[in-house]
């Protein structure tokens, strides 16, 4: 007498074996047609200093890096969805810790969202630092170091 559960086992071959071969045609038909999102030179950032509860908007250049606090923070992609679809600006991020006298520590390197930024979080004590938007060129601000003053 075969037991239940083998019978149910072999059941479900033919199952994944259908799933399969229809993944790489469902995946193909879930890639949207303008897809990766357009590239932009420059990375619109925010950056929050939790002693003094102050948030700074500052525009960071790819591949440029600009001092916040005690952070170096260098972009190195920045793309953003066309109008046409849901509004969403992705950077990658890479982000070292600074101190006079003491060798440069990395804390964070990879992408960032601006709809979700809890998802890939930099994680430090004294601040915290999230993307924006991206922008086709810098305003008038100096993009060597964000101003830590209040908006």
């Amino acid at each position: 007498m075969s037991h239940p559960s083998r019978n149910r086992a072999w059941l479900a071959v033919p199952l994944v074996l259908v799933l399969t071969a229809a993944l790489p045609a469902w995946a193909q038909q879930s890639q949207p047609e303008n897809w990766p999102p357009p590239t932009y030179p420059v990375a619109v950032l925010q950056g929050l200093d939790k002693v003094t509860a102050r948030i700074s908007t500052f525009e960071v250049p790819v591949d440029r890096a600009v001092d916040f606090g005690g952070l170096e923070i260098v972009v190195r992609a920045c793309h953003k969805t066309p109008p046409t679809e849901a509004p969403e600006a992705i950077a990658f991020l890479e982000v070292a810790e600074i101190e006079p006298d003491r060798p440069r520590q990395p804390l964070y390197s990879g992408w960032m969202y601006a709809s979700s930024p809890a998802v890939a979080a930099l994680e430090h004590p004294v601040y915290d630092v999230w993307v924006k938007d991206c922008a086709e060129q810098l305003s008038q601000q100096s993009p060597t170091e964000a101003p830590i003053t209040p908006q």
